[in-house]
């Protein structure tokens, strides 16, 4: 039995490996912003996922959860991503900070 589960657990980690690398190599840098952060941990274990929505290079619209959240993200922030073009719905953080353009929040001010 516990090699059945070594095995599956071997198989997800070289297949996110596969995805990172390949994002890493091939992947294509987007303007995103944080549509959604999810807590699905429970009281004993933390487990936040950060979502962004972003446009591909051929302009349709995309989510994706972040492979590599930091803790001080919010929604509404403006950052620069990098999607794997064949898996659009992960992505890596670039640049949590993006130069030209404030936050969601700060363009709908009255």
């Amino acid at each position: 039995m516990w090699i059945v589960f070594a095995a599956v657990f071997v198989v997800g980690v070289l297949v996110s490996r596969m995805i990172k690398n390949g994002t890493e190599k091939n992947g294509i840098e987007a303007d995103a912003m944080i549509s959604r952060i999810v807590d699905e941990g429970t009281q004993t274990d933390i487990d936040i996922n950060v979502y962004v929505r972003y446009r591909t290079a051929n302009g349709e619209e995309a989510e994706a959860i972040l492979s590599n959240p930091q803790s001080d993200l919010e929604e509404g922030r403006r950052v620069r991503i990098k999607y794997h073009p064949k898996m659009k719905g992960n992505a890596r953080l670039v640049c949590k900070e993006h130069p030209t353009k404030p936050t969601f929040k700060e363009d709908n001010r009255s």
